[in-house]
């Protein structure tokens, strides 16, 4: 990557990198470190889409970018090997996959961000608001061996209202993630699992040419763990909830970053 792909400000938070800090994959989309802020900020009304820091409100009957499956069908998706093992998205199903789900919400390092803690009803509704959607986007599990380890949302990221805070592209597709277990904090599975499902996404979803996020500007360790997973640092845009860093993974260059 040359220098100038990176805005300085990049270069001044990785340089705070250097204490070689625990990296912790917490919140949507980014890794983080223990006791940084970042979380959804918004509440999720039955019917619309929703991720940390965004909104996704009805769609318009004339737009036309919604036929068929919105996301290729994510529950298709082959696996992916990573240096971690074998992993692979599953499409979230309450009635089995609501009492784990509750539980990593509840998790402190997790609920800081997300902002789901309590009940399963409060997990429930807001996993319920995008199974219940236009499938714009797809709750999954992520499954490392065979063992449920994380959450990610897929998301239509031209058809969020992230959309109106950066030139989105037709079928830009947008990523959370928050990793369920302790243990697999601090080690680099966040990165290795951004890169692995960037990947997917390109190989499964031809329309698509840019994978995108948006973790807070603040949380350093998050920027680092997008550019270790092969995305650039693009722009700082401000969301409803945050000042974010617009960390985008182009097809063109997935074989270079």
């Amino acid at each position: 990557m040359s220098d100038d792909t990176l805005d300085l400000r990049v270069d001044d938070l990785l340089a705070l990198l250097a204490g070689d800090r625990p990296l912790t994959a917490t919140e949507s989309g980014t890794v983080t470190e223990p006791g940084a802020v970042h979380g959804p900020g918004t509440v999720t009304e039955p019917g619309t889409v929703h991720g940390p820091g965004t909104g996704t409100g009805p769609t318009s009957a004339a737009d036309g970018r919604l036929g068929g499956d919105p996301l290729d069908s994510v529950a298709s998706w082959a696996p992916a090997a990573t240096r971690f093992g074998d992993f692979r998205l599953v499409p979230v199903r309450p009635a089995r996959d609501l009492p784990l789900l509750t539980r990593w919400m509840n998790d402190p390092a997790v609920a800081a961000f997300w902002e789901l803690a309590g009940p399963d009803t409060v997990t429930a509704d807001h996993v319920r608001a995008q199974l219940e959607g236009d499938g714009r986007s797809v709750p999954c599990l992520g499954v490392l061996d065979s063992t449920p380890m994380s959450y990610f949302e897929i998301y239509r990221a031209d058809l969020d209202p992230l959309a109106r805070a950066y030139p989105a592209l037709p079928h830009d597709t947008g990523v959370h993630l928050l990793l369920g277990g302790v243990a697999d904090r601090g080690r680099g599975v966040g990165t290795a699992l951004l890169r692995a499902v960037a990947d997917l996404v390109l190989d499964h979803r031809p329309r698509c040419t840019r994978v995108v996020a948006e973790p807070d500007i603040r949380n350093t360790p998050s920027v680092a763990a997008f550019l270790g997973a092969g995305f650039r640092y693009a722009a700082e845009i401000d969301l409803p909830d945050k000042r974010a860093a617009l960390m985008i993974r182009d097809r063109s260059l997935r074989h270079v970053l």
